[in-house]
């Protein structure tokens, strides 16, 4: 096991670049911060580089350190330049990105989510907390959407990357492709036109297209679907967070 102390350290300047989409992308490899996070890669055969953690938490958890995975022992100082968290716990690690991409034609099971440019990392999170939650196979991230490897999305999602499939893609690839195989495709859409949630029948296989925070789902998109959908609202709110809003479609449409 090495020991590093400085800051200034080139292995710790790769990592800090690894907070950045385009360090991610030179480097083919993402960092999870927390040990939650670094135990769900653990347990669920993510590909490591390196784990690095303070003394403190190489001494609470170093048992359950898988064997083959170098280690290096970090500072304090260095685990703050490592996060973007005011105090963070102090153990970290690198992860591959998955490399594999999916073509649409030949998913054939399960429940989809389609995110079209969706901006907010937080929100990209807890959707796919909520897909994984909820029982989907995978996410697919539309153009537009923003990374969902930067650290405030990690965070949300809570280790769910590694339990189902997560890709990117054209959505008007992939809604087509599914149509063109009977499978439904829902949109999401504050319209006149649109049909109740609540009066779709549950199912097992399908996609759902949540979109964009301000602008929603685009209009192309829109006239490609089986159906569009709203979510009535009873109250006096004007609309949904469009995670919260995710997160009741999912778990309506999903049948169990």
């Amino acid at each position: 096991m090495e020991t590093i102390t400085s800051v200034q350290n080139s292995r710790v300047k790769s990592w800090q670049k690894l907070q950045t989409k385009k360090g991610r992308q030179a480097s083919k490899t993402y960092l999870l911060d927390g040990w939650h996070l670094v135990q769900e890669a653990i347990q669920h055969e993510g590909k490591l580089h390196a784990i690095m953690a303070t003394p403190e938490q190489l001494a609470e958890h170093q048992e359950a350190l898988p064997l083959g995975v170098p280690v290096f022992e970090i500072t304090t100082d260095i685990a703050k330049k490592l996060s973007d968290l005011v105090t963070p716990q102090g153990i970290f690690a690198e992860v591959s990105l998955p490399t594999a991409t999916r073509e649409p034609r030949f998913i054939h099971d399960g429940a989809w989510l389609f995110l079209d440019a969706i901006q907010d990392p937080g929100n990209i999170g807890t959707m796919v907390r909520t897909a994984d939650a909820a029982g989907f196979a995978g996410v697919v991230f539309g153009n537009g959407s923003v990374d969902p490897y930067s650290p405030k999305a990690l965070r949300a999602m809570q280790g769910s990357q590694f339990h189902m499939t997560l890709t990117t893609g054209d959505l008007q690839d992939w809604t087509a492709a599914f149509t063109q195989n009977d499978i439904n495709v829902y949109g999401t859409q504050l319209d006149p036109e649109a049909a109740d949630l609540f009066t779709i029948p549950a199912q097992s296989q399908f996609a759902l297209i949540m979109g964009n925070e301000g602008q929603g789902m685009a209009a192309d998109l829109a006239k490609m679907t089986t159906k569009n959908l709203y979510i009535p609202l009873t109250g006096d709110a004007e609309s949904l967070n469009v995670a919260v809003a995710a997160g009741i479609a999912m778990f309506a449409l999903k049948a169990r």
